[in-house]
């Protein structure tokens, strides 16, 4: 049990042990974790020089946006807005989204896909996977560098295991040796395996390169081949923003769909990040798995399971949100809308790679691979991330997010290209403070 559950549930011991008793198994291991959101609070509070801690993007001290967006805000009838949307997602928004995803990923030319469930946002996508396909003790691989609520949904909520394996080789690249080792030896003990896929990589910001993706299609292929279940999930929040050229521009759903009868393909991809609408809410989930009879039947039964699930915990996402997505998304400014932010980000990316090729760092961290995405992280030679964060903050009024003893992200999503040399010199400065 997590220390912070134990910790919740001695306080409520004490002041009223019948109320333990009543708790179900699972509430008696809940707890509100003490990481991105409690950091990005305390930064909140105390950052008034610079905050790179919560995954949005911001411009000029403004929340990113498209004027497609804002514009349509005040313009909804109340039967756009105000009603109950459907559980599955409004209609229109779901041929939409879908339409995008075959737009985006050339690679889906020719497969049949489910029509995306809308969810309340990526999280619900996920809780809602977990719903439906997650078993307690079921394996879950996952890369050693890993979102944390992974773990509140999957682990503490389902029950599931997650089984890690080391991210990055010693090239700097994905390791393929060491994923396809967790494959193998998950394999082994278990009928079926359920596999996350997260490119970009939050917290890393790395996006696998064509070749590393052929590599992991090859692998769960073959478990599939040796009579394995695979489910290999695809988090695509950050789809889209990726800075350079020789990685993969598309899902690794887009691969791994339609491929073969024991692989199923489960995309989870939102509005979310992509259209710069964190507070609306909205996402997406789509299957992709290779049926040999009556394909539509099966697809439409999933959508009425994951349906169901979506009924029976928020009984539905937010009709206005869903609405302001779709009008958006047929704006004709749109396309030049993902366009200009896209290359605010860019700019961003690259600025950070530059600062941190200086020599002036190289003594006090290294740097993870990063290409894509809204953060990056370095890691920490010789000083504490945890009490260099606290350091920075209460000093000089720099947010970052720590990440175990040794790891710091960083959210240039919400930085100016101006101030980012500047935050890491404070960086720079802490770690020289605290040694000293």
């Amino acid at each position: 049990m997590n220390p912070i559950a134990k910790e919740l549930n001695q306080v409520i011991q004490n002041g009223n042990p019948f109320l333990m008793e009543m708790l179900s198994e699972i509430g008696k291991n809940l707890f509100f974790p003490k990481g991105i959101l409690l950091q990005s609070a305390e930064a909140k509070e105390k950052a008034h020089k610079l905050n790179a801690t919560i995954g949005i993007a911001t411009e000029e001290g403004s929340t990113m946006h498209f004027h497609s967006i804002m514009h349509n805000i005040k313009s909804f009838r109340p039967r756009e807005s105000l009603t109950y949307a459907p559980s599955l997602g409004i209609s229109e928004l779901r041929e939409e989204w879908r339409m995008s995803q075959f737009n985006k990923n050339p690679s889906l030319a020719g497969k049949m896909l489910s029509l995306p469930v809308v969810t309340c946002g990526i999280t619900h996508a996920i809780s809602v996977f977990a719903d439906l396909w997650v078993d307690p003790g079921d394996a879950i691989i996952f890369p050693d560098m890993m979102w944390g609520n992974y773990n509140l949904i999957l682990s503490t909520r389902k029950g599931a295991r997650i089984s890690k394996y080391v991210m990055f080789d010693d090239n700097g690249g994905f390791n393929l040796k060491g994923f396809e080792k967790k494959v193998n030896e998950e394999a082994e003990k278990n009928s079926k395996i359920i596999v996350m896929l997260n490119f970009p990589n939050n917290p890393t910001g790395y996006t696998i390169t064509e070749q590393e993706c052929d590599g992991i299609v090859k692998i769960l292929v073959k478990t599939a081949q040796n009579g394995t279940n695979v489910i290999a999930v695809a988090d695509d929040a950050y789809f889209g923003l990726f800075y350079e050229e020789n990685i993969l521009k598309e899902s690794i759903f887009a691969h791994l769909a339609d491929i073969h009868p024991r692989l199923l393909a489960v995309k989870l991809d939102g509005a979310t990040k992509e259209n710069f609408v964190w507070g609306l809410r909205i996402g997406f989930i789509t299957y992709g798995g290779k049926i040999e009879n009556n394909a539509e039947s099966v697809y439409d039964a999933l959508v009425r399971k994951t349906g169901g699930t979506v009924r029976g915990s928020i009984s539905n996402a937010s009709h206005l949100g869903q609405s302001v997505v779709l009008r958006s998304m047929r704006d004709k400014d749109y396309p030049a809308e993902k366009q200009e932010k896209f290359d605010i980000l860019c700019r961003r990316a690259i600025r950070v790679k530059e600062v941190l090729g200086f020599p002036k760092y190289q003594e006090a961290w290294d740097v993870y691979p990063f290409n894509s995405g809204y953060f990056m992280c370095i890691r920490l030679k010789s000083t504490d991330a945890e009490a260099l964060r606290v350091h920075i903050l209460d000093k000089y009024g720099v947010g970052l997010i720590s990440m175990g003893p040794s790891n710091l992200r960083v959210a240039f999503s919400c930085l100016e290209e101006k101030d980012i040399e500047e935050l890491f010199d404070t960086v720079l400065k802490g770690v020289e403070d605290l040694e000293t």
